[in-house]
């Protein structure tokens, strides 16, 4: 199957296309980017040299709906917004990697992204892709509204116990730590090496834009709306996400009953990895790959799990989780082109 990349000279898009040239189904017809079109993205990308031939080019929908049956929207959010809808009506099935089609309610996006949102006949249609919630609705979409990273990570860690009615949804706090490239590759000020290395930032307390997503997921799972405690930080290292979850107890089960009903939660799902009692997951154990590992701790003088899930955010965070979702769009193994071991040490 041919596919396009839409906005090409991102880390979502360079890892788009480290996957897919190893997929057994897809191959990369073309790579757009408005910005830079008739450019190699070997300029901008040195190691991809002797697998990407041709240049980048511009969004055209009808060159596009001859070229390629897929496409991945890898561009900043409202890009999607203004020309996912165009392919969608050529007939061509998308994966949006921003979050222009993961919030239903428009007048919510506008409140966190500070931009209109898209069409409302497209945000009913899209599917929110996180394949461990929503397989079967994403395996009939035609527009699937690919996760962030921060709510992927963290949602993987709860939906079990959430699910069960193992906790109180509203006493959930979420503590998240990411690496800089979760901040894009455009520097910025926070991203300079004398600013971040030997440190660590907290930032957007409390206005982080994946906050409404995380709210919006858990309520269609526990069927009740409740705001989360979510701080999200800076550190000093390239790849990966560690999410801590902490919440009340509405059970008097153990911690060895606790990693069952996980276990039980994630027997279909290839890619969640629950750790043994006692042992907790390393971002760097899952680096370059599309897993999540969980590991659990039931502290049983305070009564409250926590929850610690690690994810790499530019692949089961973007790029390989959206791969993830074309296969269960194709009817094809969700491990297709995405069965590999992390890079380690």
């Amino acid at each position: 199957m041919k596919v396009a990349i839409i906005g090409g000279t991102g880390y979502g898009a360079v890892e788009l296309l480290r996957f897919l040239h190893i997929h057994p189904y897809a191959e990369v017809k073309t790579i757009i980017s408005h910005s830079s079109a008739g450019r190699s993205l070997t300029d901008y990308y040195p190691h991809t040299d002797g697998f990407v031939t041709g240049s980048l080019e511009t969004f055209d929908v009808k060159a596009l709906s001859e070229q390629v049956d897929f496409a991945f929207f890898a561009a900043p959010p409202g890009v999607s917004r203004d020309l996912l809808p165009r392919l969608a009506e050529a007939g061509i099935r998308c994966v949006d990697l921003a979050g222009d089609f993961r919030l239903r309610d428009a007048a919510v996006y506008k409140e966190w992204y500070q931009q209109d949102a898209a069409p409302e006949e497209l945000l009913e249609k899209a599917v929110y892709g996180l394949p461990e919630l929503n397989a079967k609705q994403i395996s009939e979409a035609d527009v699937v509204a690919n996760p962030g990273c921060y709510p992927t990570a963290t949602l993987l860690g709860l939906l079990p116990a959430v699910h069960n009615g193992l906790i109180n949804p509203a006493s959930i706090i979420i503590d998240a730590k990411s690496g800089l490239s979760g901040a894009g590759k455009a520097p910025t000020a926070i991203s300079h090496y004398s600013e971040i290395n030997e440190n660590i930032k907290a930032y957007k307390l409390g206005s982080h834009k994946h906050i409404p997503e995380i709210e919006q997921a858990l309520a269609g799972v526990s069927g009740s709306q409740h705001p989360v405690s979510f701080t999200t930080q800076l550190v000093p290292m390239t790849r990966g996400i560690m999410a801590t979850m902490y919440a009340d107890l509405t059970t008097d089960k153990t911690t060895s009953e606790l990693l069952e009903s996980y276990e039980n939660y994630y027997a279909s799902h290839p890619f969640v990895r629950l750790r043994s009692l006692g042992e907790w997951p390393a971002t760097k154990e899952v680096a370059a790959s599309n897993f999540c590992d969980i590991g659990l701790h039931l502290d049983e003088r305070t009564n409250r799990l926590t929850v610690v899930s690690v994810i790499d955010n530019l692949v089961k965070g973007a790029a390989g989780q959206a791969i993830q979702n074309m296969n269960i769009m194709q009817g094809w193994e969700q491990t297709a082109g995405l069965w590999t071991l992390p890079v380690y040490p």
